[in-house]
């Protein structure tokens, strides 16, 4: 899982990790553009965006987390789950790397990359800091409920007009994850497409400085 990186604006070790996840087709260079507009709110923060460990095949730059074949419920949950393997020893190993744990992570994600953000963080055997879910929806809600999880604060933001996902993910996902006594806090882009808006990218590193600070 190669990818981006962008080093701590404050020039010394890292205090926390910000672990970007794209979306499908894309790569991690695309989602770490984020990283240079978040790093003056955590400035001690080491932001990793790495590639999807699938190419996608006829595009040289595009990666996806597992093939989109189907988006029925047990197809995006079984997809998710296959990927979640490699984010996990992705984390464990820059975690050990920088002597840091769980509290010193938040995981964003975009797209098909929320629905791992979101899989991976509620997951994880220790807390996260937060996650922050973009133009996504959450996969496996049924068998989140018979399992042990985390509860860490999840902030979902989605475009009223995404063509691709629709905002009714939003909904049904910030239903699901207060059923399990998570908090959720949302934003809806008013006539946003599949992508971030300035004010989406503003919630999301207040959120993240917040979480992480």
């Amino acid at each position: 899982m190669n990818g981006a990186s962008l080093q701590p604006l404050s020039g010394g070790p890292p205090k926390q990790i910000v672990l970007l996840l794209h979306g499908y087709g894309s790569n991690g260079a695309d989602l770490n553009s984020l990283a240079s507009h978040w790093q003056s709110a955590l400035p001690d923060a080491l932001f990793l965006a790495p590639n999807a460990p699938q190419r996608l095949g006829g595009l040289a730059a595009g990666y996806q987390w597992w093939p989109l074949s189907a988006f029925t419920p047990q197809a995006l949950a079984a997809g998710a789950a296959t990927a979640a393997p490699a984010i996990d020893a992705f984390v464990d190993r820059k975690l050990n790397q920088y002597a840091l744990n769980e509290a010193d992570l938040a995981i964003v994600g975009f797209s098909q990359g929320t629905m791992m953000a979101l899989h991976v963080g509620l997951r994880r055997t220790n807390q996260v800091a937060a996650i922050i879910g973009y133009s996504g929806l959450l996969t496996g809600a049924h068998e989140l409920a018979h399992r042990p999880i985390t509860k860490p604060p999840v902030l979902l933001i989605h475009g009223s007009a995404d063509p691709v996902i629709p905002v009714a993910a939003l909904h049904a996902a910030k239903d699901e994850l207060e059923h399990l006594g998570i908090n959720v806090t949302t934003h809806i882009s008013s006539g946003v497409g599949h992508s971030v808006d300035p004010v989406g990218l503003r919630m999301g590193m207040e959120f993240a400085a917040r979480a992480l600070n």
